[in-house]
């Protein structure tokens, strides 16, 4: 009979191409880990970061120093074919100063111990006839171009303790003007005569921005006291609008030397969104004509109420340093008072504030 093999010979055999397996799997994976190719690529590759959003990678125009290969870095734009004026090329999200968020105004105390419409009209109708600081120069005769063909009576503080009447002599000013229609523009146009750089925001202009001279744009957008809403598509808004600060950033603008406002009824939630957010800090001048006849949009509450918010507004400006130096009652309008025939009032004023913070 055949002599018969040891049990343990064939499990020593098979635990040998076990161990064998393992050490070729390790002996490769260590390899991997320490290969001088791999060890060898550019270093500054290694480090660069990832795409920031709003940009992208795509293969080659632009190589990067110190490398072989090439690393190229698109800034997405806005829609395709679109090009921004030069007055006005869209900055980078990251150069875009952050404000701090407040989201409602301090509500000033009621005007007397129970509420009442006829307090409160009183206290504000006496505010906004009354002047808080002097100006001895506030119109337009001296600068070139100027016309007394305006309808409505824009007045800005051309004293020289304030800024505006030396950025306009060194050709540095800006002027932006909120409204509809284009009846009235003899103000932009004296401005931009003088050289000033002027921007008219008006929804109802065909083209989305349109130069008329030297310095004068019209830009197609409408200022509101929100932006859009991200989730609805761009094509399916009824208007291009968006918050004043929105707009200075993308504009890449520190400043406004003057900001005009004839918004039919808008006026009081811009002017709210501006306070919040800060951006009044970066106005000189604010011209604005306030609608009375009733409370505004997005306004609510009773008329005592409303009333007292409007006051309450104002009043935050003051806090700012924002002093009031004239008020025109356009007598031409109707004289009502939230829908109501009293308080000798006129439904329309146009206001002029000075910060007094520019000097």
């Amino acid at each position: 009979m055949p002599k018969e093999r040891p049990l343990w010979r064939g499990a020593a055999f098979r635990l040998c191409l076990l161990s064998a397996a393992l050490l070729l799997c390790l002996q490769l994976g260590m390899r991997r880990s320490w290969c001088p190719e791999e060890k060898s690529r550019d270093p500054a590759a290694a480090r660069a970061p990832a795409p920031s959003r709003g940009a992208e990678q795509r293969p080659g125009a632009v190589a990067v120093a110190g490398g072989g290969r090439r690393r190229v870095t698109y800034v997405r734009s806005g829609r395709r074919g679109s090009a921004a004026p030069a007055c006005c090329a869209p900055q980078p999200p990251g150069s875009r100063r952050r404000k701090t968020v407040r989201w409602h105004i301090e509500l000033q105390p009621w005007a007397s111990p129970t509420p009442s419409l006829n307090y409160e009209a009183s206290r504000f109708l006496k505010y906004i006839s009354t002047s808080q600081i002097s100006c001895e120069h506030m119109n337009l005769n001296s600068l070139k171009g100027y016309s007394q063909t305006a309808k409505k009576p824009w007045s800005v503080c051309l004293d020289e303790r304030f800024s505006l009447i030396h950025r306009i002599r060194s050709k540095q000013c800006r002027l932006y003007s909120l409204g509809l229609g284009n009846d009235d523009n003899q103000f932009e146009l004296s401005m931009a005569n003088s050289g000033c750089e002027v921007h008219r925001f008006d929804p109802s202009i065909k083209s989305a921005h349109i130069q008329e001279g030297r310095h004068l744009w019209h830009h197609r957008l409408s200022i509101d006291w929100r932006d859009p809403n991200p989730a609805i598509a761009a094509h399916k808004l009824h208007s291009n609008t968006k918050k004043l600060g929105t707009v200075l950033s993308e504009f890449g603008h520190q400043k406004i030397d003057v900001l005009k406002a004839d918004v039919e009824s808008a006026e009081w939630k811009i002017l709210e969104n501006l306070i919040l957010e800060d951006v009044v800090e970066q106005i000189g001048q604010l011209v604005f004509e306030v609608h009375i006849h009733w409370p505004g949009f997005e306004v609510s509450g009773n008329d005592s109420t409303v009333v007292r918010y409007w006051y309450s507004l104002l009043r935050e400006l003051e806090l700012k340093d924002f002093r009031l130096f004239h008020t025109y009652k356009d007598l031409s309008k109707p004289q009502m008072f939230l829908k109501k025939e009293a308080f000798n009032a006129s439904s329309c004023y146009t206001l002029s504030w000075v910060n007094t913070r520019w000097k």
